[in-house]
């Protein structure tokens, strides 16, 4: 990029669950599951759009049984962020499925081992949540995994530089924002069961106020600074 050229402003819509759950969810998990036909219309929306970048958290199942062929009928790419903890489990991908995503161009990476929050780990702890699910996944995929979407949008500087000297390329989190295409904290809007066409044209596609910016700005200043 030239010197003082402005890189390009980019929306992150960010899924969840598809259709009917086969797993236990979690604790406020339901609001961020979908309906295929809400899924199909989200995607109909955006599909012509280049600022769009889309992305599935968590691995559930419906990412390839109802995400991937909707995708593809639309000529579309997505980035998958896997619990690699739940791989193979009921109602989550498995190897073979993980392995699919990834040959049909998608991008994969961590969601974590266990989808918890990842500030103030343990030694043990983030070993296990920031190496060892990414080495999991890879080992799964035969590929690098360098991006990771950070479970519940949560984080401080101490995790930011983790991150960092980790070798990780981008991070994903869950700021209800547009961001920049070469950012490395990304922020996302997830889609909500809630939403519709009309909101998300309203909430996601419209182009956001001075004071929109400035506040998650002040947002991401004050998670840094914990």
């Amino acid at each position: 990029m030239e010197a003082g050229a402005k890189s390009a402003v980019v929306r992150g819509l960010n899924f969840h669950g598809i259709g009917r759950p086969q797993r236990t969810l979690e604790s406020g998990e339901a609001r961020y599951w979908i309906t295929i036909d809400g899924f199909r219309k989200v995607l109909d929306l955006v599909a012509d759009r280049p600022d769009i970048r889309i992305s599935f958290d968590d691995g559930n199942a419906s990412d390839v049984e109802i995400g991937l062929e909707a995708l593809l009928e639309r000529g579309l790419v997505a980035s998958f962020f896997v619990v690699a903890g739940r791989v193979g489990s009921r109602g989550s991908l498995d190897a073979d499925g993980l392995r699919e995503l990834s040959r049909q161009g998608m991008t994969i990476g961590t969601h974590g081992m266990d989808h918890r929050p990842l500030r103030g780990l343990s030694p043990a702890d983030r070993q296990r949540e920031l190496v060892d699910a990414r080495e999991e996944i890879a080992d799964t995929i035969g590929r690098p995994v360098d991006e990771i979407a950070l479970p519940l949008g949560l984080y401080d500087r101490r995790l930011l530089a983790d991150l960092k000297a980790l070798g990780y390329t981008a991070v994903h989190t869950s700021e209800r924002m547009p961001g920049t295409a070469d950012a490395w904290l990304r922020p996302r809007f997830s889609i909500r069961v809630d939403d519709t066409v009309e909101t998300i044209e309203r909430e996601v596609l419209a182009d956001p106020s001075r004071r929109a910016w400035a506040w998650v700005a002040v947002k991401r200043r004050w998670k840094r600074l914990r």
